[in-house]
């Protein structure tokens, strides 16, 4: 956190926002044969202000192979609500697309080309609990003191496949393989769901950053299923404020 204390003071004497870039790899390998399935690139640009690091654009791609081919692409754009983005995410070799956008303060629009049926568009109703994609990353470090208190956080999660949103809760995880700083897990509240869906693992770093996530990923094995797979990040660049409030 020292490292970052010049240019906070700088912010706070100043009342100006500076630019700032926020950069980090991630490794997916699979949870079962630790087999390394691809590789994540991740730029997030924003602002420093007098309350951290604000980010704005997310930029994601996805590689894989001894050529490093990129295959898939994803990007978002944060705006005023950083736990709800907009999303553009291209997967090629299924023919797949999504995207995520906000027509108004109440309603959110999905369109989701499949990779083996027509296009399909949703329109969904939400309120301030939702959650959206990427925006996990976001809401953890938004309630980063009750993240470290060990308290638990209700929230509501979109999957924008379903055209729907469920009821979560983050909250410590208990048991964790996972060698970070901070341990937390999200799972659904709801019984059924949770017969369903596996908790979500993520490990965070002292300074809030991201250095562990094991579940299902938004990257398809085929046409039918998304790989469950445990990635780990390394940050290459902190922008020059806190991540965390």
């Amino acid at each position: 956190m020292i490292r970052w204390a010049v240019g906070a003071m700088c912010i706070l004497t100043t009342g100006l926002a500076a630019a700032a870039t926020f950069e980090f790899v991630g490794t997916a390998q699979s949870i079962d044969s630790q087999k390394e399935l691809y590789e994540e690139r991740h730029q997030v640009t924003g602002n420093c202000s007098e309350t951290g690091f604000e980010p704005r654009e997310h930029s994601v791609t996805y590689h894989k192979g001894s050529d490093d081919r990129r295959f898939a692409f994803k990007t978002l754009q944060y705006g005023e609500h950083p736990s709800r983005p907009r999303v553009d995410f291209s997967q090629p070799d299924f023919g797949e697309s999504l995207e995520i956008s906000y027509p108004d303060s109440t309603q959110l629009i999905v369109d989701w080309q499949t990779p083996v049926e027509s296009p399909r568009r949703f329109r969904v109703s939400y309120d301030n609990r939702l959650v959206v994609d990427a925006g996990f990353d976001q809401f953890v470090r938004a309630n980063w003191q009750d993240v470290t208190a060990g308290k638990s956080i209700p929230f509501r999660f979109l999957a924008p496949t379903r055209g729907d949103h469920y009821g979560f809760v983050l909250e410590p995880a208990p048991n964790t393989m996972i060698d970070a700083d901070v341990a937390v897990q999200i799972r659904p509240t709801s019984l059924v769901l949770r017969f369903l869906v596996d908790p979500i693992i993520l490990g965070y770093n002292q300074n809030g950053a991201l250095t562990h996530y094991q579940g299902l990923t938004n990257i398809r094995a085929n046409r039918e299923t998304n790989y469950t797979a445990l990635l780990r990040y390394r940050i290459t660049q902190y922008p020059g404020c806190d991540l965390t409030l």
